[in-house]
């Protein structure tokens, strides 16, 4: 390995006690954070594309040179966790990288989530050591596949797929480009010149953490830094324990299934896990082994999708503030199989759509199971429906010559699952983007492309109900300006909804309707083509999430809140949660009626 800069470092060293002094310690893990921060912002100011520079389907990391996993700041659970497999793959297939290479790595056989998150990566050196790795991850809107989106439901492998797939592979020399990369990308991906702008806003995003990294070293010294990680990892790590520790011990399960997706899968795919909670040994274990094996069709998950899947639903039901990184997961165990639809794939088995449907459900199941455990433990389920408002829209765009254009779509809402002491978030999109993802701008995508928006607002009465009730559902209502557009996509919660926990209702089902020039309606299945001429309309609901405990114990003054903001309807209010709404709320006349409310309460107890 080349050698860089010269081992140097003035900064504040651990306590003379040999314990790291905390304060130093929450100084320097929150500088990682801003690393990671600095990489996202200029990701979000550089990128091209509208799926990554509006909507932000992109996440950034720095990894340590033993591949753990240090800092993540706002990153998409389903992204970062598993960037260390592929910093792994880094270091098995390069084992001479030095200062100033890069990688491109898309495998999702290596660690990877799938084909479209095209991951930069870029090894750190101080004083001729490797120190830490940082990589950019980022949702292209186009990778080659055979059709022009990039969750290729239908494909029956990897080759049916189409996508470019790069096993980590050499994209930098010396901070200078390989041109053959770029060359083969700009052949094959349909909008190249959007591809291009968007792999520079990543190489960029890298080099500035990159950059960041050395004047970390250099202010604190490599002693010390190497002190601080060890000790951000075992306190993390110690922090997790007792988390778990103050958990009840017991064997949980939990199963959900995925919509039939005719002709692959007509009978839907069934998952199912099991959750060995252990507090005596602080040791969680997700078995996900007891599973179907891959299926021909593009819905297959890779080992860092299951994987993190399955932690994400434990991270988040053991407390809001644990540090995200390999030190928390030590105390956390995912079990897998190889040839497993939610397992490690077996090449050549697609696995186009690993970052959603099968990923949102073992989160669900995952958050949802611990509600076993009492009141006060778990989630309801999220929004699994990732409807046509979040597809892979193209055409052609007469108003700059005829130009050919894609976009992946991101308009959607979807309401998140309901805890035990809050309602369901607004906009979680989907539990594996945990409601980082950002709602695309109307105006701007209007602009950019040649598309018109003609509604986009919340569902009255699409969600749970409980205590606590979910988050609503959105509908959108979209179609072309002018010329034939088409839009691809696969969708799950068609034909299953988001369930309520511990007496919580579940929620509405999601669905995508053609409207045509002429007023006839079509329903699309899980997967579809869908086609809109000028004056056709695209009505896509996506779902709310579940209620959390009995729908009776909601305060009154809440549930007359939900009715003024529309969430939910005054019969809803009524033949639910029992409270009686006199007035409207287009005069602003809302009020309970105590007395009928009381009643009603006390005869729907009964």
């Amino acid at each position: 390995m080349a050698n860089s800069e010269a081992k140097s470092g003035t900064g504040a060293k651990p306590s003379q006690d040999n314990r790291f002094d905390p304060v130093l310690l929450a100084v320097m893990a929150n500088r990682m954070e801003a690393v990671c921060r600095e990489m996202t912002n200029t990701m979000l100011l550089a990128a091209r594309s509208s799926v990554i520079g509006m909507a932000r389907d992109f996440s950034c990391a720095v990894i340590t040179s033993e591949n753990e996993i240090l800092a993540v700041a706002e990153g998409f659970p389903i992204h970062v966790w598993g960037m260390n497999i592929q910093t792994e793959s880094m270091c098995d297939l390069h084992p001479d990288f030095k200062q100033g290479d890069a990688f491109l790595h898309n495998d999702p056989y290596l660690g990877n989530t799938h084909a479209a998150d095209h991951t930069i990566i870029v090894p750190v050196f101080f004083g001729g050591e490797h120190m830490f790795s940082v990589a950019v991850k980022a949702h292209q809107a186009d990778i080659g596949n055979s059709l022009p989106t990039t969750y290729m439901a239908p494909a029956a492998d990897v080759y049916h797929e189409g996508a470019l797939i790069f096993p980590c592979v050499q994209v930098q020399d010396e901070y200078a480009d390989i041109d053959d990369i770029i060359r083969m990308c700009k052949r094959r991906i349909r909008v190249p010149d959007q591809w291009y702008g968007d792999y520079l806003a990543a190489v960029g995003a890298a080099r500035i953490g990159e950059r960041s990294l050395k004047a970390f070293v250099e202010k604190y010294g490599m002693e010390t830094v190497r002190d601080f990680v060890r000790e951000w990892f075992d306190y993390s790590e110690r922090r997790c324990i007792d988390a778990i520790r103050k958990l009840p011990k017991g064997l949980l399960r939990g199963q959900q299934t995925h919509d039939p997706m005719e002709p692959w899968v007509p009978e839907g795919i069934p998952v199912g896990l099991t959750i060995d909670i252990d507090p005596d040994a602080a040791k969680v274990t997700v078995d996900l082994r007891d599973n179907i094996d891959c299926i021909p069709a593009g819905l297959n998950l890779t080992e860092s999708t299951s994987t993190m899947a399955a932690a994400q639903g434990i991270l988040t039901c053991l407390g809001e503030d644990l540090p995200p990184n390999s030190g928390s997961l030590r105390r956390i165990d995912v079990l897998l199989r190889e040839n497993c639809v939610v397992g490690i794939p077996k090449f050549p088995h697609s696995c186009s759509v690993a970052t959603t449907n099968l990923t949102d459900l073992i989160v669900n199941v995952t958050q949802s199971a611990f509600a076993e455990l009492g009141d006060g433990h778990g989630y309801a389920h999220g929004n699994y429906c990732n409807s046509a408002a979040a597809g892979v829209a193209s055409g052609t765009d007469w108003r700059r010559g005829g130009e050919a254009y894609i976009n992946q779509m991101f308009m959607m809402g979807g309401g998140g699952g309901a805890s035990a002491t809050c309602d369901g978030m607004h906009y979680l999109f989907v539990p594996v983007a945990a409601g980082l993802l950002y709602r695309d701008s109307v105006e701007i995508n209007e602009q950019r492309f040649p598309i018109k928006i003609d509604a986009m607002g919340i569902s009255t009465d699409s969600m749970g109900h409980g205590r606590r009730r979910g988050g609503p559902a959105t509908q959108v209502i979209m179609g072309p300006r002018k010329d034939e557009m088409k839009i691809l996509h696969v969708c799950n919660g068609l034909a299953s909804a988001p369930k309520g926990v511990r007496g919580g209702t579940g929620s509405k089902l999601g669905g995508n309707v053609k409207i045509a020039k002429d007023g006839t309606e079509t329903k699309y299945p899980a997967v579809m083509i869908c086609e809109l001429a000028e004056g056709d309309r695209l009505r896509a609901n996506d779902q709310g999430g579940g209620g959390y405990g009995d729908p009776l114990e909601r305060e009154v003054e809440r549930v007359l809140m939900d009715v003024a903001e529309r969430y939910v309807s005054s019969e809803t209010a009524r033949d639910i949660y029992g409270v009686v709404i006199t007035g409207e709320v287009a005069d602003d006349s809302l009020a309970v009626d105590g007395a009928a409310t009381e009643a009603l309460r006390a005869e729907m107890r009964a």
